[in-house]
């Protein structure tokens, strides 16, 4: 059988994505990026939450070589590891937890968290219980809120959350990683898709993001506050400098 559905057909998808991310996502990434220089020229933290595959980018945003030093991430495993809360809870069904919208306002109570920090919230899907309740409560709480997400995967579901709203209802800026419904973008033969793309083209996102905020402070004539390699020589040094800027409010390791 003749098919074309291998890595070089995946490669072409991907390269195609990424050229409509880059074009179609610009403004959203300028007014992103805007909401974070405001919290950061305010001595604002960025926090980042995604649950599931979702949390690979909020490890992009938070705490990686190349990228702001004020910044945190925020899992659902914070419940345990800062909370009270105990082990068994994260040993559920897969997906169990991220769909539960109780464990949102404990996750926010045990973070070290200030009025001035802006919030990313990253889910494909972005009708979990979970992070449509944080997006819910960093919106009573009055902070900026930018939703990585979706927009095709999120129109064509239902909700999880009591409310019926998704994240993309509640957020200040949307940024479209234009994944597919399902992700995934080459058929199987029997039916199907495989080959995921939200995770390359959400990463895409995060970085065009932190690269206008680098932009926009150095215009401006500050030093971005930037987590050189642990990997380097001198680095070790340099980001321990900036993370005691910041002692209690950035979260690093597990």
């Amino acid at each position: 059988m003749d098919i074309n559905i291998g890595a070089a057909e995946y490669v072409h998808e991907v390269k195609a994505l990424v050229d409509e991310v880059s074009r179609s996502q610009e403004s959203a990434v300028r007014d992103a990026a805007a909401l974070m220089v405001t919290s950061l020229l305010d001595g604002g933290v960025i926090q980042a939450f995604g649950s599931g595959h979702s949390e690979a980018i909020a490890m992009e945003i938070a705490g990686r070589a190349g990228g702001l030093v004020p910044s945190n991430r925020l899992a659902l495993r914070d419940v345990v590891l800062y909370g009270d809360a105990p082990v068994g809870t994260l040993l559920g069904a897969p997906g169990e937890l991220e769909r539960d919208p109780s464990v949102a306002r404990r996750i926010y109570d045990l973070a070290p968290v200030r009025p001035q920090d802006v919030f990313v919230l990253i889910s494909s899907s972005g009708v979990n219980g979970s992070v449509v309740e944080l997006a819910s409560i960093v919106k009573e709480r009055g902070h900026g809120l930018i939703a990585l997400t979706s927009v095709r995967h999120s129109t064509e579901m239902t909700s999880r959350h009591p409310s019926g709203r998704k994240l993309l209802d509640l957020a200040d800026v949307v940024l479209d990683n234009r994944a597919p419904y399902g992700d995934a973008v080459l058929p199987l033969p029997d039916g199907g898709t495989f080959g995921a793309v939200s995770t390359i083209t959400s990463a895409l996102l995060a970085q065009m993001v932190v690269a206008e905020v680098v932009r926009t402070l150095v215009e401006a004539g500050h030093t971005p506050p930037i987590y050189r390699s642990a990997n380097v020589t001198g680095g070790d040094e340099h980001n321990r400098v900036l993370e005691n800027r910041y002692a209690g409010r950035i979260r690093r390791g597990a």
